[in-house]
């Protein structure tokens, strides 16, 4: 997957577990909870769905990674290279 794949699977992920959140406005430099007030279940579902749409596993030491956009992108893209 490209960099551009992975954002939009983390931006689809986001949007179905948040279907009023609006992700086509986000900054991608900024956290994704301040910006679409994503509380903690709203994020383990992210991972939740991580795991299970594209079976990456990120390890609750590893959550701080997807804090923005871009860092999402950046964490997942060596794992997600050969989906």
């Amino acid at each position: 997957m490209t960099r551009d794949d992975i954002a939009q699977a983390v931006i689809d992920i986001i949007n179905d577990i948040l279907p009023e959140g609006d992700c086509d406005g986000i900054n991608p430099d900024e956290r994704l909870r301040d910006q679409l007030d994503l509380d903690s279940m709203d994020f383990l579902d992210i991972v939740m769905e991580l795991r299970k749409q594209y079976k990456v596993e990120v390890p609750e030491e590893d959550y701080p990674e997807l804090a923005s956009l871009t860092s999402c992108v950046n964490y997942l893209e060596p794992k997600m290279k050969d989906i």
